[in-house]
């Protein structure tokens, strides 16, 4: 079962936890329109369980429903997003 992800605007992040351990995608808006995915980190328990791509796939929708651009100076984000056509278009 996945777990649910939670946007936390005023903290610049989306967060999940899952069976008491926790991970987070976390941004910045470096200007207005773009939303920089900046670090990924999924704690060591949850890894290899999708947690991270559940983060990915929640934060990407959500700059697609806000009609943001799309940086990834994070490396798990740019791979992800390289390796899921569907958002290249966010992509600035």
């Amino acid at each position: 079962m996945s777990a649910t992800v939670q946007h936390h605007p005023q903290n610049q992040e989306f967060t999940t936890t899952k069976s008491g351990h926790s991970a987070e995608l976390a941004y910045s808006v470096p200007a207005e329109g773009i939303m920089d995915f900046t670090h990924t980190f999924v704690d060591e328990a949850l890894r290899g369980q999708g947690v991270g791509q559940q983060l990915a796939h929640a934060g990407l929708a959500y700059a697609r429903q806000h009609q943001l651009r799309v940086r990834t100076s994070c490396s798990f984000m740019r791979q992800f997003v390289a390796a899921h056509a569907e958002y290249s278009s966010l992509l600035e």
